[in-house]
């Protein structure tokens, strides 16, 4: 799921800035309930590289090499 790119109101400066600097000028928004298809890790292939996305007991997301 694509979502909406929350500092399109300008409310933020620092968020957009953090964009602008993220490689270009239209970044893609995903929801982690998308990526994570109901559980709690994904393995992400990065190159040769493989990382592991997962979700914390504190409901927060981390992202291992």
């Amino acid at each position: 799921m694509l979502l909406r790119d929350p500092s399109a109101s300008g409310a933020d400066g620092r968020v957009e800035s953090a964009l602008a600097s993220s490689g270009g000028p239209n970044p893609r928004w995903l929801d982690s309930a998308a990526v994570l298809r109901g559980g709690i890790e994904v393995f992400i292939r990065h190159g040769s590289d493989t990382y592991r996305l997962r979700v914390t007991r504190q409901n927060r997301l981390i992202l291992t090499k």
